[in-house]
């Protein structure tokens, strides 16, 4: 009977450092080559904006760097499995590991605490250092890359900004911080009390409200008898900020786990569509660190019994079903937005179906 014994043992430090240096040393290189790339795309923007060095390199590619550690960090785990494991099973150090009494599990031992390591740095990246990185890299490509223009973010907009109230804007443009064609109605008991129209509603920092141009307000009551007034300029404080109409894809990303739920909690409660984009984030940040424990799983299955086709062909597979697996993660993206999935499920689903891939290749694995 093999043991399973799971004191330290050489063993397991010397698998344990070939998978943790290997992945970062992997991820390091690719991070390098991802650099490159994006300053010969960049450089015409950081010339003619005079963007400073120091800002550069401190705003941008700092901030730059441990996002796209992240993103790559699944394809690597798996390809850095399967890279070392089979150059072990290449060299008979599998076969002699296993001719020593050691049990198939118990060699798996280093592998998952290795992969549980890799999954903590990845939560930390996606909890505390991501979105205020993504939020300093945002500032300084607003500043450096992206052009300014009147850039129409939102068109027929449609917020309930709390309890009976609800807005409608037809568009707002973030040149001017400017909504068009602005609405607030009030509702009581299922009736229409009062509705104040204006053709513009500009954000004004001063005092954190709305500016509304060419307004009109009318009161509804129960006789029948409607109130109007109008004017040429309103200023009015509302449950709604001149950010609310920034929260895209981009946004969410910059947003600290403490605000993102207050964020979803605050667009379920205004019916904005957008609230998928927060609660998709949220998920994410746990179900993607959580993959390194199934594509640990699955690169050891498949790259620890000596192949024809050497670690080149393991290596081949291992790439193939990575990139499955992430192509996978973005479909079910879609089908949040479809509505086919809630977000919660649709970000789990991919962990959900390589788990039982991942089960399956360990049972056949050779032992």
């Amino acid at each position: 009977m093999r043991k399973f014994d799971l004191k330290p043992r050489i063993l397991d430090l010397y698998i344990m450092k070939k998978f943790i240096m290997t992945f970062f040393i992997a991820l390091l290189l690719i991070i390098g080559i991802v650099i490159i790339f994006d300053i010969s795309e960049k450089i015409d923007d950081f010339v003619s904006n005079e963007a400073p060095l120091s800002e550069i390199i401190l705003d941008y590619y700092i901030n730059f760097i441990p996002y796209f550690m992240n993103m790559f960090s699944p394809l690597f785990v798996f390809i850095t499995v399967i890279f070392f494991t089979s150059k072990m099973a290449a060299n008979s150090e599998i076969v002699a590991i296993l001719s020593c009494g050691i049990s198939f599990h118990r060699m798996m031992v280093p592998y998952i605490v290795s992969a549980a390591l890799i999954a903590l740095f990845s939560l930390t990246l996606n909890l505390f250092v991501i979105p205020n990185a993504n939020a300093q890299r945002g500032e300084f490509e607003a500043k450096y890359i992206r052009g300014h223009g009147n850039v129409i973010t939102g068109r027929n907009v449609h917020y309930q900004i709390s309890p009976g109230e609800f807005v409608f804007v037809e568009s707002f443009s973030t040149w001017n911080n400017t909504a068009y064609r602005f609405t607030l109605e009030k509702i009581e008991d299922n009736k229409l009390v009062s509705k104040i129209s204006a053709e513009t509603a500009v954000w004004d920092s001063t005092f954190s409200g709305w500016r509304l141009k060419k307004y009109f307000i009318r009161d509804y009551t129960d006789n029948l008898e409607d109130h109007i007034r109008s004017g040429s300029e309103l200023d009015t404080v509302i449950n709604l900020s001149v950010s609310d109409f920034y929260m895209r894809k981009h946004t969410v990303e910059t947003l600290s786990y403490k605000r993102l739920n207050e964020l979803i909690e605050t667009q379920k409660m205004r019916g904005d569509a957008n609230v998928k984009l927060a609660q998709i984030e949220k998920h994410m940040r746990f179900s993607m660190p959580f993959s390194a424990f199934i594509l640990t799983i699955m690169g050891v299955a498949l790259s620890s019994k000596k192949r024809r086709g050497g670690i080149g062909w393991n290596i081949a597979i291992g790439i193939a079903l990575a990139f499955t697996y992430i192509l996978f993660q973005r479909f079910s993206e879609m089908f949040v937005h479809t509505g086919a999935m809630p977000p919660g499920l649709a970000m789990w689903f991919p962990n959900i179906v390589y788990t039982f891939i991942a089960g399956f290749l360990y049972r056949i694995a050779p032992k």
